[in-house]
């Protein structure tokens, strides 16, 4: 028999190894369909998604972003969130 709580091999990671991945910004943006410059606006002014520096180096978690792109989905365009 077959263990199934086993990868097939070292590439056969699960999802939430890839959601909790860290990514540099530029691949951020192409996550976001947006412009590198825009995710940096949004940092500076505390909009975009939550981010992770370590010296001069920003990187986002994949999971972190969906959450924040989550959170701004809307049903219409009249659609207020409160």
């Amino acid at each position: 028999m077959f263990d199934t709580n086993k990868p097939a091999n070292d590439n056969n990671r699960p999802a939430t190894d890839y959601l909790d991945g860290f990514i540099d910004e530029s691949k951020a943006a192409d996550f976001l369909c947006q412009s590198i410059r825009t995710i940096q606006k949004w940092r500076l002014a505390g909009s975009g998604p939550k981010f992770y520096k370590s010296g001069r180096s920003v990187h986002y978690r994949r999971r972190d972003l969906l959450e924040w792109g989550d959170a701004r989905s809307r049903r219409n365009t009249s659609f207020h969130a409160a």
